[in-house]
C-alpha cells in the first residue's frame, strides 16, 4: 500500500465507514482549554499555527467556496489579526494555514472554514484539522482531529520517520476528558513533516 492509499485509508473512506460517531466542527473548540493544559501540564507551548487539511474537488462551486472562506478569514483576519495562506502539498491535498497568538481567534477562523465546508456539503472533503505546539524551535507535538472519525489523536514526531510513542501517550492520558481522543491507535495517522522540526503543511 502506497503513501497515498494509506493516508485515504487512515483519514479517508475506511475512517468514515468505521467511524463511531460523526465529525462535529464544535470538536474543535474543545482545543481552547487544551492550549492551557498542554502549557502548564505538559511544557509545549502555543506555536501559533493551526491548519486544515482537505481534498478539492474539480468544481466550479466547490472552487467558489474555498474562495468564500478564503475571503471571510482574510476579513475577519483584519480584526483579530489571524493570518492565513493556502498551498498545496505533494501528494495531492490542500491546506488552509492559520497564524496567530490568540489561540481563540485561530480556534474561531478555523472552525468557521470547517463549519463552512459542511454546511455547503463538502464535509466529506475535509480530512484533518492540525494543531502545533512547541517545545523549541525543532521539538514539535500535534494534536490532530480526524473528521472522518470524528475524533482526536496525538502526534509527536522524533528525528525523521520516527515517532515518540511515549510522549503520545502521556499526551493522551493527561487530556483524555478534556478532548474526545480516538481510542482505536490504527487510525492515529502520522503527518509526516518533509523535513525533520517542519510543520506538516511546510
Amino acid at each position: 500500500m502506497g503513501l497515498m492509499d494509506t493516508v485515504r485509508s487512515i483519514l479517508g473512506v475506511s475512517a468514515e465507514r468505521d467511524a463511531t460517531r460523526d465529525a462535529d466542527p464544535e470538536d474543535l473548540f474543545g482545543m481552547s482549554t487544551a492550549y492551557v493544559t498542554m502549557e502548564a501540564d505538559l511544557g509545549y507551548r502555543n506555536s501559533g499555527k493551526a491548519a486544515l487539511c482537505f481534498s478539492s474537488v474539480d468544481s466550479t462551486d466547490f472552487g467558489e467556496m474555498v474562495s468564500e472562506v478564503e475571503a471571510i478569514l482574510e476579513a475577519g483576519g483584519e480584526e483579530t489579526g489571524t493570518t492565513f495562506r493556502q498551498r498545496s502539498d505533494d501528494h495531492g491535498y490542500n491546506w488552509v494555514i492559520l497564524e496567530d497568538s490568540d489561540p481563540e481567534d485561530m480556534l474561531t477562523s478555523i472552525h468557521f472554514a470547517a463549519d463552512t465546508f459542511i454546511q455547503e456539503g463538502y464535509g466529506s472533503r475535509l480530512l484533518a484539522a492540525v494543531f502545533a505546539f512547541d517545545k523549541s524551535d525543532t521539538d514539535h507535538a500535534y494534536w490532530i482531529y480526524s473528521f472522518r472519525r470524528g475524533a482526536y489523536y496525538p502526534f509527536v514526531p522524533e528525528g525523521g520517520h520516527d515517532r515518540d510513542s511515549q510522549a503520545e501517550f502521556k499526551l493522551q492520558s493527561v487530556l483524555d476528558g478534556e478532548l474526545g481522543i480516538e481510542r482505536d491507535e490504527s487510525y492515529w495517522y502520522p503527518l509526516w513533516p518533509d523535513r525533520p522540526g517542519g510543520y506538516p503543511w511546510e
